[in-house]
Formats: structure tokens, sequence, C-alpha cells
């Protein structure tokens, strides 16, 4: 099915309100299975042996990568290790922001990614309508992306739900022809984590696509927004480079074979990833090479049915997690390959069919939160 064309800029406010109702619901729902899967850790965490676990157990919605970004936001990069420096400014910036209005940063952090996490939603609902497609479609692709198997993380203190606010936002932007207002957002993409500037690739396909159509200043804008990201990036590492006088260490630190692992061929990655699970030694780590298969059949599947910005976006999202010799938080990084979601939604016509699938997926999100709060997975 070919991609639809780019439609009429609609009335905005009744948009944005049809939205609101449509998405609030989905929103709502995955923070209640969080609070579940929270729960059980609480009643279960007795039961287990790893000391580890009481203490994500303990800090809830600040569990893992969100300590560090409450740290960040409370106390500041030159109080904490090094090793913090790999945890991009956004997420805490915001956090620290909304303390102000007397929650605290640590609270703020956690209050600032679910609120990212909200407009991330209400932005895919819009923009999926403005692709052309009907309610049905972008409510259910609302539901998948709210749903899905590691977006517990958007109601946790992380990076993702910033970065996914701003992704959408900027691919809303750009299939509207508004260039200049895409730089702000690309900017904050590229402070929201290590591969934030990522949001580039769909800038530059679109751009390359369209840019014999566009005036001058359009093609400026163009080639102002492709950057953004970049420079985003780049101011971060300067600031390193000023404070602690190595501008490559957010990315030094972040390969270290200890968290994500330096870059390598992906091929080896999953082949190792599947002896493990054949031979029953890492089970969990072969389980990402089967969530794996399904994103890059989605991939395969959605360059049909979408316009080429968005498949060009999920390709890169997903070889950026793979090319990683630790496979360990998959999940989170596929996660942000947000038009997967839609091309699920366009391919589950049946209505049963597609409740069932939402169901599945909000069940696996439990199991998945529950594990993560037990220290028994890493999001």
């Amino acid at each position: 099915m070919a991609a639809p064309p780019l439609s009429l800029r609609p009335d905005r406010g009744t948009d944005i309100r049809l939205a609101i109702r449509r998405t609030v619901p989905a929103w709502i729902g995955a923070r209640v299975l969080v609070g579940v899967a929270l729960t059980i850790a609480h009643l279960s965490v007795h039961r287990v042996d790893d000391p580890l676990a009481r203490v994500t157990v303990r800090q809830g919605l600040l569990a893992w990568d969100g300590a560090f970004y409450a740290d960040i936001a409370h106390y500041g990069y030159a109080a904490l290790p090094t090793a913090a420096l790999r945890f991009f400014p956004l997420t805490a910036l915001l956090g620290r922001g909304i303390g102000f209005t007397g929650l605290g940063p640590r609270i703020g952090v956690v209050v600032g990614a679910n609120i990212a996490a909200l407009v991330a939603t209400v932005l895919l609902y819009s923009l999926v309508r403005r692709e052309g497609y009907d309610d049905t479609i972008a409510t259910r692709s609302v539901w998948l992306f709210s749903l899905g198997p590691a977006a517990f993380v958007l109601a946790l203190g992380y990076a993702e739900a910033g970065f996914l606010a701003c992704a959408i936002g900027i691919v809303f932007l750009m299939r509207d022809r508004r260039w200049w207002s895409v730089i702000p957002l690309g900017i904050l993409a590229g402070l929201s984590r290590p591969g934030g500037f990522v949001v580039a690739v769909p800038i530059v396909v679109e751009a390359f696509l369209t840019v014999r159509t566009m005036p001058v200043r359009a093609r400026a804008g163009q080639a102002a927004a492709a950057v953004s990201p970049f420079v985003g990036t780049a101011l971060y590492l300067g600031w390193v480079h000023h404070r602690f006088g190595d501008g490559w260490l957010p990315f030094s630190i972040q390969t270290r074979a200890s968290l994500k692992g330096s870059f390598t061929n992906p091929i080896s990655s999953i082949s190792g990833a599947l002896d493990g699970m054949v031979h029953g030694r890492t089970v969990g780590t072969g389980l990402h090479v089967v969530w794996m298969a399904v994103a890059v059949t989605l991939v395969v599947l959605g360059a049909r049915r979408l316009p080429a910005a968005y498949t060009w976006f999920s390709a890169a999202s997903l070889a950026s997690a793979v090319t990683s010799s630790n496979l360990d938080s998959f999940e989170r990084y596929a996660l942000g390959a947000f038009p997967l979601v839609i091309v699920l939604a366009l391919l589950l016509t049946d209505r049963r069919a597609a409740r069932a699938v939402i169901a599945l997926s909000g069940l696996a999100m439990t199991g998945y939160a529950t594990l993560a709060f037990l220290h028994a997975y890493v999001p």
C-alpha cells in the first residue's frame, strides 16, 4: 500500500482535544499496570535471593537509570562519579525545573518523564491522523505504544519519554514542512540521550525527497533541521570537555563492556545470544533475539506502508541497538523506533485480534516491569 499523501492541516483546537481524549485512557492504563507490577514486586521481594532486588523495589519509579537522573537533577554531575556523564542532561534538567515548583528534583524527574510520555502519546495520535489514517488506526497505535513490552520505562525516571516526545514532534513538524520549527526539538533530542542524534535520519531522508520542490528559505531550514540534533549533542559534549577535560567521556563510558559495550558485528552478538539461550546459560539475553526478529519484520513490512523517512528512522534506531556487544535493554531501545507500532496497528485489521494483541502486550509489559523492579531484567 502506498503511503498516503500529506493531509491538509486540521483545526488544531479540535484535533488536540480529540487526541487527548483518545490517548489519556492508554496513558493511565499503562501507569496502572506499572503500579500493579511494583505492588507484585513489593509482595514477592522477600523470596528473591538477589540483595539488589530490595534496592530496586525501594527505588520504585527511580530504579535503574532513574536513580542516576534523579541524583544528577539533585546534586549535579560534579558531585557524582564520572560514570554519570553517560546520562545526557535533558531528563535531569527537566526534573530540576519541575522541582522548583516545590516537588523537588527527584520527584520532578518522574513527573517530567510522565508528562513527556503523555505529550509523546498525544503527538503519536495526531501524527497518525495527519498521515491520513482514521481514528481506529490512530487509537490502536496509541494503545500499542503505551502497552509495549518495554513501555513501562515511560513511567519511570528514564530519558525515553523525553526523547520520544522530541522524535515524534520532529516527524510531525517535518511532514508538515515546518522545518524551522523542527530545530529546537532536534537540539533537545540531541541533549536527551547518547544516540539522540538518530532523529537526524528521518529529517535527512524527508529533506532529500522534497528538496527540489522547496524554495530557497525552506532548503536552508531543511539543512538547519538536519544538523540540529548534532548541535544538541555537541553542546553537551562541549560542556563536558570544559568541565572534565574530555568531551568524549559520555561515549567512552557508555561503550564500556560492563555497560552497553563497544560496537560490534550484530551477527556475532545475535549468535552469542542464541547460543546462550539454546544451552540454557542466558535465556533472558536470548529472548532479545525474538524481539529483534519481530522488530525487523515490522521494519520490512512497514517499508511499503509508511513514508520512507519512517522506515529509515526505524532501521537506524534498531541498528544502533544490535551493533552493541551487550544486548541488554534492546526492547527499550527498540521502543524508540515508534513507527513500528503504527505498522503493527495497520496489520491488525481484525478488531478482536487487535484487542488480544494489546492485552497480551500489556501482560508482557507488566511482567517485564515486575522483573525489572526485582532486579531480574535490565530495562
